[in-house]
């Protein structure tokens, strides 16, 4: 039944860290069958969903100008009193839909993602905010792809090129007025609750186990991020579970407290490969 809801042919098995269970696809014809129906069940049974649209923005091309490489976010703004804990992202016809899921430890009264994603057809997309009282809501977007089966392109990089630097990471900040730099302002830029845009940029394959290596043809077996663990000085801050919708070197951009002085970063992929990074930042 689940395969069913969340892919459209019988395929290799693989299971994301949510616990759900889907087979590899290829693209399907954009329209041809609505997913979001069995991928909600599936997340959430039987719970009320409500509208999203004065708490959520999203960010979604029109058409995207790469379908291996596109960009979408969200800026959640949770209703007064409340705050956010999860945030899902739902890509309802690619591979594998639930494309990202961000669970803040400590939840936050505004929080903005960007990541970059592939986009294997034409697809509705969907962010679910999940709030600290358990209520959730959530929007619909699409984007328009320039083709079809981005997610079984054949990768960006020599396989075994890109083992040589898989893991490497690179950490910056920008505020909210577009400065980029490691220096943030002190005084304006650190007035309370006021946040950051965290950069994290990841060397990855993400290889979604439907390529071919173009000399052997054989399949180049199934390796993306699966897990990403952030800490803000010291303190769990979030957790971020990916998928193979995450793009070839896949970039994420978070928004953090402006007061945050250290960050960590570890990555650890399907291959169960970990990497660590950590990031001080100066201010004056």
């Amino acid at each position: 039944m689940l395969a069913r809801l969340l892919a459209r042919r019988t395929g290799p098995r693989l299971t994301l860290a949510l616990g759900l269970t889907i087979s590899l696809v290829y693209p399907a014809v954009a329209g041809a069958e609505e997913q979001w129906p069995g991928i909600r069940e599936h997340l959430y049974g039987a719970r009320l969903i409500e509208a999203g649209e004065r708490m959520i923005t999203l960010d979604v091309p029109y058409r995207s100008g790469n379908d291996a490489r596109t960009v979408i976010g969200a800026t959640l703004i949770a209703p007064a009193g409340r705050s956010i804990r999860t945030v899902t992202l739902v890509l309802d016809d690619n591979p594998m839909p639930v494309s990202a899921v961000f669970r803040l430890a400590r939840p936050m009264t505004r929080f903005a993602f960007e990541a970059t994603l592939r986009i294997n057809g034409p697809t509705p997309v969907h962010i679910v905010g999940e709030l600290d009282n358990g209520v959730l809501q959530a929007v619909q977007g699409f984007v328009k792809t320039s083709g079809m089966g981005a997610c079984s392109a054949p990768p960006g990089s020599d396989p075994k090129a890109a083992l040589q630097t898989l893991g490497n990471m690179e950490i910056s900040i920008n505020d909210q007025r577009g400065a980029s730099d490691d220096v943030l302002l002190s005084g304006f830029a650190r007035l309370r609750n006021q946040q950051v845009s965290m950069n994290l940029k990841i060397s990855h394959p993400s290889h979604s186990g439907m390529q071919r290596d173009q000399i052997s043809l054989l399949f180049i077996p199934l390796r993306y991020v699966e897990r990403l663990e952030i800490d803000l000085d010291g303190h769990r801050f979030a957790e971020v579970t990916g998928s193979i919708s995450l793009s070839e070197n896949p970039e994420i951009n978070l928004s953090i407290p402006a007061s945050t002085q250290v960050i960590d970063v570890t990555m650890t992929d399907t291959d169960r490969t970990v990497a660590r990074k950590s990031h001080r930042l100066t201010s004056y």
